[in-house]
């Protein structure tokens, strides 16, 4: 009897996972990732002559209740048009019966691996900004993403940067929303170590707000994603994970002592960037920024060297950030008083 070998069996395990394209217009090329619910592949559309990716459900479903949320999730996407949301082109249903999407297939890296070769702060920062970008085009819609994290951004060849995979968002006020609470394992990229927990838990740990790691679902509104995205900045600038918090950090000042301390080693953040980091990713859901938009403004501000209002600044910090800004004409006024202190000694001599 011949053995089959690890690698044999791995391949006819995934030519058996492989979808039922027969009756459709779309061709297999390669598979490019899978996660808990669904796989997704490189698949050729016939008719319009380009490449796309498909996803598929790839797990049992005898309730069709992960169909239901992967079709949800196709809706979600669907409805949100933005340049930083990858757009749904098509959704049905395979010959084997499983139910897919279509859209658009992005060539590019994702967070965590593109921004090793970004090293100045101001480039992370507008890398950030176009992330807050599409999240506040969700929010302004009534609908939040429950899992932003490195693995779910992805930064296109010529720069755009996507907000991928929306398999567990959630629309508010909106009864018909699927939640899925059976098995909430999603779609991750090939070969990510980052996971997302089951259960009543949706998210990944480390980017999740308290209340989103108690599981209590209903208090999970747009301050969720708004903590997210402050750990994403503190990622950004770090390049490390940032720590769980939970409802038992109850200080700002304890807040920032964890992110100062990470794995063991020193993070060296600018001050004001730290305090939006604190700020954003506050325990108490009325203390992190009210929009995403509020987020974005203290970004801007301080990339434009202004105050932030996350932090506020002494009368030293303002000083010199008066005379940073004004060196032109504080130099000026300068010069024009030593002159007139010389011409005045010099004329009582």
């Amino acid at each position: 009897m011949n053995w089959l070998s690890d690698k044999m069996l791995h391949h006819l395990r995934e030519v058996a996972d492989a979808p039922d394209l027969s009756n459709t217009r779309y061709q297999l090329r390669e598979k490019l990732g899978r996660g808990g619910m669904g796989s997704v592949y490189l698949v050729a559309d016939s008719e319009l002559q380009r490449q796309v990716a498909l996803k598929v459900l790839d797990i049992p479903d005898q309730d069709n209740h992960l169909s239901e949320r992967m079709i949800e999730e196709a809706r979600i996407i669907a409805r949100l048009e933005h340049p930083g949301i990858v757009p749904v082109h098509d959704v049905g249903t395979l010959s084997d019966g499983r139910v897919f999407y279509t859209m658009k297939y992005v060539q590019g890296e994702r967070l965590d691996i593109a921004i090793k070769s970004v090293t100045a702060i101001s480039e992370r920062l507008r890398i950030f900004r176009k992330i807050c970008e599409p999240v506040a085009f969700a929010h302004a819609h009534g609908v939040i993403h429950r899992d932003l994290k490195p693995a779910n951004i992805m930064i296109g060849d010529f720069g755009e940067t996507l907000v991928m995979d929306w398999g567990i968002a959630k629309v508010l006020n909106q009864s018909s929303s699927v939640e899925l609470k059976n098995n909430t394992s999603h779609l991750l990229p090939a070969k990510d170590t980052s996971r997302t927990l089951s259960g009543t838990i949706l998210g990944t740990p480390g980017y999740m707000a308290p209340e989103q790691a108690a599981g209590e679902i209903t208090a999970i509104n747009q301050q969720s994603d708004i903590y997210a995205l402050g750990a994403l900045l503190f990622f950004l600038l770090s390049g490390e994970p940032p720590p769980q918090i939970t409802r038992a950090t109850t200080s700002p000042k304890k807040i920032l002592q964890l992110l100062t301390q990470v794995s063991g080693k020193t993070v060296n953040i600018p001050k004001p960037l730290k305090y939006i980091c604190q700020k954003a990713m506050s325990v108490s859901p009325e203390n992190r920024y009210s929009t995403v938009q509020a987020l974005i403004s203290d970004i801007d501000n301080f990339l434009d060297d202004m105050a932030i209002s996350a932090y506020k600044e002494n009368i030293i910090e303002l000083s010199l950030r008066f005379f940073k800004k004004n060196k032109f004409f504080v130099g000026l006024i300068l010069t024009y008083l030593i002159l007139r202190y010389l011409m005045i000694v010099w004329l009582n001599v």
